[in-house]
């Protein structure tokens, strides 16, 4: 499903990514671990290609993401959702209109955008707050709906920037939950990044930690929990 091949990128003198390789399976939830400044961000935004790296290449669904140009890779990015920290909700928009946007932007008809938005929200358990806007919501309530928004266009792949890491751990483990149902419902193959130990635990398949811009270890998750509660 994506395929990483010897990815690099610097700025300046600082290498971000120094030679990552990367495979994750078709359905599979896939953690990346990392601490602040370690190539997380950087790497997860490499998949969609929203950082072009500076060689390597980034395959997803068999297309090689690096090689396009930019309008074929604006059309390959709607198989690709992202899901941030931050949310990054439209304030002035309702719910329903936040979650419309993607259909929108993709020129769906207005009974199409109704009846995705409907499913969607319904999905996320969120039905009852279609017409509520982004500052009437808890933290929580607003990461389902940037879900929901990350799933209008149906993606196949699914990324997580850290989107937990602003939540309670009660909330983080009910967004983690429906990340896992969402994979496991709509086959999504789902790439997430977090300094957190625990998210990996509940939520991933398989793990690498990176540190300085390389992958030092790649394990599944049950190898993880027992070498660090030996460790």
């Amino acid at each position: 499903m994506i395929k990483i091949r010897n990815i690099t990128k610097r700025y300046g003198s600082h290498a971000a990514l120094d030679g990552v390789d990367l495979d994750v399976a078709p359905g599979e939830v896939y953690g990346i671990l990392g601490r602040s400044g370690a190539g997380k961000s950087t790497l997860l935004r490499t998949v969609n290609v929203l950082e072009r790296p500076d060689s390597g290449t980034v395959t997803v669904f068999g297309q090689e993401l690096t090689g396009l140009g930019e309008r074929e890779l604006a059309r390959a990015r709607r198989r690709i959702g992202m899901i941030f920290q931050q949310y990054h909700l439209l304030q002035r928009r309702t719910v329903a209109a936040n979650v419309a946007l993607p259909l929108e932007l993709a020129g769906r008809t207005k009974g199409d955008q109704r009846r995705r938005v409907a499913e969607l929200l319904d999905r996320v358990g969120l039905a009852d707050k279609a017409g509520a806007y982004p500052a009437q919501l808890s933290g929580g309530q607003r990461q389902r709906v940037a879900i929901a928004r990350a799933l209008a266009a149906e993606p196949h792949v699914l990324l997580s920037d850290e989107a937990t890491s602003a939540l309670d751990p009660q909330t983080t483990t009910s967004i983690l939950g429906l990340l896992r149902d969402l994979n496991r419902e709509l086959n999504l193959t789902i790439l997430l990044i977090t300094h957190e130990h625990q998210v990996i635990r509940q939520v991933a398949d398989r793990v690498s930690v990176i540190e300085a811009g390389r992958i030092v270890s790649t394990e599944t998750t049950a190898e993880f929990g027992n070498r660090e509660v030996l460790s």
